[in-house]
C-alpha cells in the first residue's frame, strides 16, 4: 500500500525558490510513488492577511500555476482548497480543547515571526493556534509522511504531541506522521536570513532575465574580499550560497575563492548565467498555465471531490472515538 503523504502552502502570492527546493521538488519526486495530497492553505492565510482578504483567490490560482510548473501532476496528486473541505475547521476546533496554550507559546516559528514581521499585527488567536489547524490538516488525511523544510520540524513533531494526547483521551485513532527533510532545507534570501515573501528577500519561481540580474547585482557579498585577488570566505556568503544550489562544483568554486582566484564580480556572472537557465522552461510553463485560470479552477474542484471523501472518512471515526 501507497504511503500518503499531505502538506501545503499559503496563498499569499507568487512561490519562490525558497519553497522549489524546500518543498515543491520533493512533491514532484514523491508524487510518483505515493498517494499525494497538496493543499491551498487559504485559512492559514488569514492568520497574517486577515485584514485583506480580497486576493486571495488570485493567489491560489497562481500558487496552483506554480506547483504545476514545478511537475506537481494533477494526474498523479490530489491539489485541492483547504476552505471547501469543512472538516478542516471542525477538527482543529476539536483538538483546541486539548491542546496545552503552553505548547502554543513556545512554537520556535511563532516567536521568530512575532520579531521578524513588525509590519503586521499578529497578536491574534488565529495566528497563535494555527500549529494546530496545520496539525488538523495533516491528520485529517491520516499522512503518513509531511515533506518539509527544517524551519518546520517543530510542527510536525507538534502534529505527533497531538495525536499522542488525543489517543491517550479517545483511543488509538489518529496516525503519528514523520517527517521528510529535504535535501536542500534552507535557501537564503538575498539578505541572509531564509527566503520569505514576508521578509522581500525572495527570488521568483519564473523570474524574468531582468528581475534577475538586478537581485543577483545587489546581493550582499564577503566585505573582506575588497580585491578579486583576497582570500574570500565563501562559507559566509550569499552567492557562494546559492552556487551551493546550482553550480555542479561548488567544492571547486570554494576553494578558488579562499584561494583569491575568483572575484566577486565574475562569480555573480555566472551565478546570474545558472539561474537564468534555470528559470527559463519554467517561465515559459508557467506563461501557459497562468493564461487558463478555467483549467487551474477545474483542478481544484476535482482535488476537492476527492479529498472531502478521505477527510469525511477520518471524521466518521473521530466522532465515533468521541462517542458523539
Amino acid at each position: 500500500m501507497h504511503k500518503r503523504v499531505l502538506s501545503g502552502m499559503r496563498p499569499t502570492g507568487r512561490l519562490h525558490l525558497g519553497h522549489y527546493f524546500g518543498a515543491l521538488r520533493s512533491w514532484v519526486e514523491l508524487q510518483n510513488d505515493c498517494e499525494c495530497y497538496y493543499m491551498s492553505a487559504d485559512w492559514h492565510a488569514l492568520t497574517t492577511d486577515y485584514a485583506d482578504t480580497s486576493k486571495v483567490d488570485e493567489n491560489t490560482l497562481e500558487m496552483v500555476a506554480d506547483w504545476i510548473t514545478a511537475g506537481i501532476d494533477p494526474a498523479k496528486s490530489i491539489i485541492f482548497r483547504q476552505s471547501k473541505i469543512l472538516y478542516h475547521s471542525e477538527l482543529f476546533l476539536i483538538l483546541s480543547m486539548i491542546t496545552p496554550l503552553g505548547w502554543l507559546q513556545r512554537c520556535p516559528t511563532y516567536k521568530e515571526q512575532i520579531n521578524e514581521i513588525k509590519n503586521k499585527d499578529l497578536n491574534n488567536y488565529g495566528f497563535l493556534g494555527y500549529p494546530v489547524l496545520q496539525s488538523a490538516d495533516i491528520l485529517l488525511y491520516k499522512a503518513d509522511i509531511v515533506p518539509v523544510g527544517e524551519d518546520q520540524l517543530s510542527h510536525v513533531e507538534f502534529t505527533r504531541e497531538i495525536a499522542r494526547r488525543f489517543n491517550n483521551f479517545y483511543g488509538n485513532t489518529l496516525i503519528e506522521p514523520k517527517e521528510m527533510l529535504t535535501k536542500t532545507a534552507r535557501v537564503l534570501g538575498l539578505d541572509g536570513r531564509k527566503m520569505s515573501k514576508s521578509y522581500g528577500n525572495s527570488i521568483l519561481l519564473g523570474e524574468n532575465n531582468d528581475a534577475l540580474e538586478n537581485k543577483v547585482k545587489n546581493m550582499f557579498t564577503d566585505p573582506l574580499k575588497i580585491k578579486k585577488t583576497d582570500p574570500g570566505h565563501p562559507d559566509g556568503c550569499i552567492v557562494f550560497a546559492f552556487h551551493e544550489i546550482f553550480d555542479k562544483y561548488p567544492k571547486k568554486r570554494k576553494e578558488e575563492c579562499k584561494a583569491g582566484t575568483l572575484g566577486c564580480v565574475e562569480c555573480k556572472k555566472q551565478l546570474l548565467e545558472m539561474l537564468v537557465e534555470f528559470m527559463r522552461p519554467l517561465a515559459e510553463r508557467r506563461k501557459d498555465l497562468i493564461s487558463d485560470k478555467a483549467y487551474l479552477k477545474k483542478i481544484l474542484e476535482a482535488g476537492c471531490k476527492k479529498a472531502v471523501e478521505t477527510a469525511n472518512k477520518t471524521m466518521e471515526e473521530i466522532h465515533k472515538a468521541l462517542k458523539f
